[in-house]
């Protein structure tokens, strides 16, 4: 590990007291890793069913497991299947602490590269809508990526500076603001983060937090919330931001998050109902997370769901998929299925609105990869189911062209594994033409 600046170890010193010996121990230690299973897909009981690793609950996340770094989930057909997430597991914390319901209007402000984002979007249940933004477009492809393969229809990735944009006003009932921020609870899994302390340390990141917690609360709707978090330990990050919104905003209000074993609380009075992860008191990183309410709860309006027709194209009579609460757009040669909602994106950098359907050529319509991950191995005719241990499956993630005569399927085919779709292929006299994105390819 990079050495660490005395004037951190000094900080760090006063903060953790008689646990700081604990603490440089723990920085020596091995990280844990987790996945987070994707329960838009898969239900948690169902996939420790089929799940081929040896995993462990993580405590604080209902979906959330530790897993053997030797199992390499990151490599097996599941994952390109979408059922599940590969996250830091004091990360998950955030997304599982805000209370999202249906049909709730969402912000995820610093979404990239998706985790938080994809929490979020498993409780909408496909409803409402769920803004996932990120400042860096590169970063927000990143974000889009891990939301297509998730099978996420709901969502409007942005590439949007927040402090610039001043039209969502009261506009979100609910937002997860992950702040940037110093990054000292990372130092232990990302050393390289102590370089980029050395030159932006809390100061820097302070001032921003502010201003970003402040532009959050505007675009909150009465009665809404915010998940305000960092992974870092600093006082001027955390509980002085969120002192300074508590000041500023007579109508916000701390509320109470659930303790586990080894969770501290916030370390001022207004900031008690906080909590602080440690990695020498818990198996996980550094994490501050702070649950914030704008005025009173109020009761949403149950809405019904409005069935609509589908295009007239012969690809989607081979579909049993239900599209609801949205309208079709064509732009240019590409069909999206929009949500409604009532939000002015005109003019922002939005690289994705809703569910992109797919594209036109030559007056013939070719699916997306994302719409084969909305899918199910029911809402679609003609389909290849295979094992996941069948090393076609390999074969088709690496995009080449595969075997599939025992299948007597002819034209597009939705290709699943054990169940689950992983893209189309065209299937022709028992050969499948491979329509796998290359950017996705297995590696």
């Amino acid at each position: 590990m990079e050495k660490l600046p005395q004037s951190y170890l000094n900080e760090a010193k006063e903060l953790f007291k008689e646990d700081y010996e604990d603490y440089l121990e723990s920085l020596a230690s091995i990280h844990l890793n987790g996945l987070r299973v994707n329960t838009s897909k898969i239900s948690v009981e169902d996939f420790l069913k089929i799940a081929p690793f040896k995993l462990e609950p993580i405590p604080w996340c209902h979906d959330g497991f530790y897993f053997n770094e030797e199992d390499r989930p990151a490599k097996h057909p599941y994952y390109y299947a979408g059922l599940y997430y590969i996250q830091e597991p004091s990360a998950m914390l955030p997304g599982e602490v805000l209370p999202i319901e249906e049909n709730d209007i969402v912000l995820d402000a610093c979404a990239a590269p998706g985790g938080k984002s994809l929490k979020l979007a498993d409780k909408l249940k496909n409803t409402g809508i769920l803004i996932s933004n990120d400042i860096s477009v590169s970063r927000a492809q990143i974000l889009l990526s891990n939301l297509e393969r998730h099978g996420v229809v709901n969502s409007f990735v942005m590439a949007e500076d927040l402090l610039k944009i001043d039209r969502f006003v009261g506009s979100f009932d609910k937002i997860l603001l992950d702040a940037p921020c110093s990054g000292q609870g990372m130092f232990r899994k990302e050393p390289e983060l102590i370089k980029s302390y050395m030159q932006r340390d809390s100061d820097y990141y302070a001032l921003i937090q502010k201003q970003l917690l402040c532009k959050a609360i505007e675009m909150l709707k009465d009665g809404g919330m915010i998940v305000y978090s960092t992974c870092t330990f600093s006082k001027k990050e955390n509980e002085e931001v969120i002192e300074y919104a508590l000041e500023k905003y007579s109508d916000i209000k701390v509320l109470p998050i659930k303790k586990y074993e080894g969770f501290v609380s916030g370390l001022t009075d207004k900031t008690k109902s906080c909590v602080r992860l440690y990695p020498h008191r818990i198996n996980g990183e550094g994490h501050f997370v702070a649950l914030l309410q704008k005025g009173n709860t109020k009761e949403k309006a149950i809405k019904d769901k409005k069935m609509i027709d589908k295009p007239d194209e012969p690809f989607f009579k081979e579909s049993d998929y239900s599209f609801t609460d949205g309208t079709f757009i064509k732009r240019e040669n590409r069909l999206y299925f929009e949500p409604l909602h009532d939000l002015d994106l005109k003019g922002l950098r939005v690289l994705r609105s809703g569910l992109y359907l797919g594209e036109y050529k030559h007056d013939r319509f070719e699916p997306s990869f994302a719409l084969a991950m909305a899918l199910d191995k029911n809402s679609f005719r003609n389909t290849i189911d295979l094992r996941s241990d069948d090393e076609r499956v390999v074969k088709y993630l690496k995009c080449e062209t595969i075997n599939v005569s025992d299948f007597n399927n002819e034209g597009y085919a939705l290709i699943i594994v054990d169940g689950q779709p992983l893209g189309f292929g065209i299937s022709n006299k028992g050969i499948l033409k491979n329509k796998y994105p290359a950017n996705y390819r297995y590696k």
